[in-house]
């Protein structure tokens, strides 16, 4: 539970004193943003944000080194394990038709915002055929017991079109409060029929021992290891849902999205509500991170040593990346180039460095393109793709897309050698 893993850092920034839920929060998580931030009193709840804002924080969580987590990440997607269904969750113990959301610690971040807003909140559903999905979708508050739910085009939304289409309400149970590979897992993006509950299963065998525990929440599987638990019903009535602060940091504007009526919640005891800050570092992490290893894939089909990818915090770990490889003929950056960009369609910029280059030392990777670069050779420009609708710039989502190729020439490398001793 978020108490237990709180206690394991040694860097957690402790607020004492009352806060209210309304602007009050963010303040402190954007002081405070690469360390864990725990408010002892949000309007009489307790609330925790930036707990996963590094990825050295997230890597000593699962045993694992920086460099490791994107194979980690990989290995889960690929492979896939079992959850296993038990009969008792903490958060059973405390049930509840009778809560408002207005009550509960679920913070409104920025001025303009639509209202309050769950941003850590992963909505699990199951269809027809018995596949479970869960993603993360944030959730503007309107009243005591509705929102309005934020769904683009891929699984949950297919899952609730086709009920709405017929009239129907979808069924899901909303979680918030979960662990790190749990959250990754919802965070990936991958084939309709992959539960993402299987990929973090995947995680936890390989991290603690142990699959994934679940409990049967009235028909769908629910993580034991949530804090807060909601069975609500995704409508087919549209409602305005707007605006929000997206992870560039930038207002996305108004839309109509889906009524999502909540109708029952469960929490542990002394519960912590996880408020994930929009466009903070964390909010990075959970987006960028499961992306890494889509790139990795993708660039490892065009040269065969891939050392490293990294999706900027600069470029809010979803517009920027650097790769790092081995050579071994002269054009492979420029092919590595279109590759990362074909391995994240959101990708804008990215920097190809040789394996002597630290990918995650901005430094480093500056004084390759200022040594190892021209512009006249070294750039690659993509004009008129298709791009993230995230990124303020770009017009209907289409961006003009560089890549520069901050490599060695073969013929010439010791040239570009950096002096040691």
């Amino acid at each position: 539970m978020l108490r237990e893993i709180l206690k394991g850092f040694n860097d957690v920034v402790v607020i004492e004193k009352p806060l209210k839920k309304e602007l009050e929060v963010t303040r402190y998580l954007l002081e405070y943003k690469d360390r864990p931030v725990l408010f002892r009193d949000v309007e009489g709840w307790q609330v925790a944000g930036n707990i996963w804002s590094t990825r050295e924080r997230i890597a000593t969580y699962l045993g694992l080194s920086r460099d490791e987590l994107i194979h980690f990440i990989s290995d889960a997607m690929t492979n896939p394990s079992p959850y296993r269904t038990v009969e008792k969750a903490p958060f059973l113990k405390n049930s509840t038709g009778d809560f408002s959301l207005r009550e509960l610690p679920v913070p409104k971040y920025y001025p303009n915002c639509g209202g309050q807003y769950f941003t850590s909140a992963m909505v699990i559903a199951k269809d027809e055929n018995g596949f479970v999905n869960t993603s993360f979708h944030r959730i503007m508050v309107r009243d005591e017991k509705t929102g309005a739910i934020r769904l683009v085009p891929r699984h949950l939304y297919a899952m609730w079109k086709e009920k709405a289409e017929r009239g129907e309400e979808l069924d899901v149970r909303i979680v918030v409060g979960n662990p790190i590979h749990l959250l990754l897992a919802g965070a990936t993006s991958v084939a309709y029929g992959i539960s993402e509950l299987e990929i973090a299963s995947r995680m936890s065998e390989k991290a603690f021992g142990r699959p994934v525990d679940v409990v049967d929440l009235k028909g769908i599987p629910v993580p034991v290891e949530s804090e807060f638990v909601f069975e609500a019903k995704i409508t087919p009535e549209l409602v305005e849902e707007g605006p929000f602060v997206d992870i560039t940091g930038t207002y996305d504007h108004v839309r109509k999205q889906p009524l999502i009526v909540f109708e029952r919640m469960y929490h542990v005891e002394e519960p912590i509500f996880h408020a994930l800050l929009p466009g903070g570092y964390e909010h990075f992490m959970l987006m960028g991170l499961p992306k890494e290893p889509q790139i990795y894939a993708s660039v490892k089909q065009v040269v065969p040593k891939v050392h490293g990818v990294r999706l900027t915090e600069g470029g809010a770990m979803w517009l920027h990346a650097v790769v790092s490889i081995t050579k071994q003929h002269d054009g492979d950056g420029k092919n590595v180039i279109l590759a990362a960009f074909a391995g994240h369609p959101s990708l804008k910029h990215v920097v190809v460095v040789d394996e002597d280059i630290d990918i995650y030392d901005d430094r480093e990777v500056e004084w390759a393109v200022a040594t190892r670069f021209q512009a006249d050779r070294d750039l690659v420009i993509v004009s008129n793709a298709r791009g993230s609708s995230l990124d303020p710039s770009a017009e209907k989502s289409l961006t003009a897309k560089w890549g520069i190729d901050a490599t060695k020439p073969l013929e010439r490398k010791e040239e570009f050698e950096r002096a040691r001793v």
